[in-house]
């Protein structure tokens, strides 16, 4: 046979013109079509049990079921073991007892760069740390405490209420270690002096550490106090006679400024919120 006979037998597409034929169905075994339910929309004032839990602070959406299945958790009084609830942000709910806030606790580390702003006061014109976290929730995020304009380092922002007035309480301390640039060489004696313990406005000051920065200028100091109070670290050497020409804070807490660039945030991870929890 040719290649002109043979070619005969298919149709234009190339498929076989004698051997194609269309799929048939005997009646009743045709494919049953199914009919797609529509999703239901979304109610944006529920919100799944778990998730409330975890956003009130209490633990993780995880140990959030565990603490349900156990009973732990009651909506408008009744106790709900139910996974997948969902609650209106209008009901009632309680942990152990405990009446819950449904908003997300947000927690933000600045890297503070010079020549910003941390107090609330409106300077028209000035810069405010606040635009330099615009980008990181959609809450108001305030700062745990302030930083002078011209201070640089670590700054912790966040929602929770709860957690900034343990952090800034008097009683508590939080540790915190500053780079410090004097106007002028330390001088021995006062080093001496800072390192037995100062008193300032007749409050002793717990100075757990100040040393030279090493291989730096004598002007150079670093710093370790547990302090909430105001300015407490330019109080300690304007007593001595000196001045702070550039201030750092390298550590706050358990937290410190690697893989943070100036002028740039970061996240706290939930080991870092649950160790500043455990500060009392």
């Amino acid at each position: 046979m040719s290649r002109d006979d043979s070619s005969r037998g298919k149709n234009a597409s190339g498929r076989q013109g004698g051997n194609f034929k269309k799929k048939s169905y005997a009646r009743g075994n045709a494919p049953i079509k199914k009919n797609v339910t529509p999703a239901k929309p979304q109610d944006p004032n529920s919100i799944r049990l778990n998730k409330y839990v975890a956003n009130s602070g209490v633990c993780s959406r995880r140990d959030a079921d565990i603490y349900i299945a156990a009973g732990n958790v009651t909506v408008n009084g009744k106790p709900i073991t139910e996974m997948g609830y969902k609650v209106k942000l209008s009901d009632e709910v309680k942990f152990d007892g405990q009446l819950l806030n449904p908003v997300k606790r947000e927690y933000v580390l600045l890297n503070k760069p010079k020549d910003f702003l941390t107090t609330i006061r409106d300077e028209k014109g000035k810069r405010h740390v606040s635009g330099l976290i615009s980008s990181a929730s959609k809450s108001k995020l305030l700062p745990v405490d302030k930083l002078e304009k011209d201070h640089t380092g670590l700054l912790l922002f966040t929602n929770d209420g709860s957690m900034t007035k343990v952090l800034k309480s008097p009683v508590n301390g939080m540790r915190k270690i500053y780079h410090l640039v004097l106007d002028q060489e330390l001088r021995s004696a006062d080093l001496k002096k800072i390192q037995e313990g100062v008193v300032v406005d007749e409050k002793a000051v717990r100075v757990q550490e100040v040393s030279f920065i090493a291989d730096a200028p004598k002007r150079e100091v670093g710093i370790e106090i547990y302090s909430s109070r105001n300015k407490i670290v330019e109080r300690i050497f304007e007593n001595l006679g000196y001045k702070i020409q550039r201030m750092d804070r390298v550590v706050y807490g358990g937290l410190t400024k690697k893989d943070l660039p100036r002028g740039h945030w970061r996240y706290l991870t939930d080991q870092e919120v649950i160790n500043l929890k455990m500060i009392k």
